[in-house]
Order: C-alpha cells, then sequence, then structure tokens
C-alpha cells in the first residue's frame, strides 16, 4: 500500500507534465491562424445560434424567447 501512493502520484506527474510543450518562437504564428481556433467565426456563430433559438418551436434549455414564427 505504501508503493502504490508514489506510484500514482509519480504517475500523475508524468502525465500532467507531459501534455506541456515548449512553442518556438517561428511555431507561434502558425498556431495563432484563425483557421486554427476552434470557432473561427464566433460573432456569425453566435448570431445563427441566436437565429436558431428564436425560431426553433421547442427551444427548451435555452434562454431565448419567442415562438415558432421567428418573433420575439
Amino acid at each position: 500500500m505504501k508503493i502504490i501512493k508514489p506510484a500514482l502520484s509519480a504517475l500523475f506527474l508524468a502525465a500532467c507534465a507531459s501534455g506541456c510543450a515548449p512553442v518556438a518562437p517561428w511555431e507561434r504564428g502558425n498556431l495563432a491562424k484563425p483557421h486554427m481556433a476552434l470557432d473561427p467565426y464566433p460573432l456569425q456563430s453566435g448570431f445563427r445560434a441566436h437565429s436558431y433559438g428564436s425560431r426553433e418551436a421547442a427551444s427548451g434549455s435555452s434562454s431565448t424567447g419567442g415562438g415558432g414564427c421567428g418573433c420575439y
């Protein structure tokens, strides 16, 4: 039992440390490009989500109001 806890701690630290990788300055430009973003068009996605939520007749979990006709 005394060996398991330090072994698990070491395994956990090794798993956490392996996710960190230094990024060279010349590679940061590639990571900052718009097509590398999770959502390249956040404003357009928000507008589409709002439009869909207000036009959907059964918009249960969203906080938008309105009926199925698209009115507010």
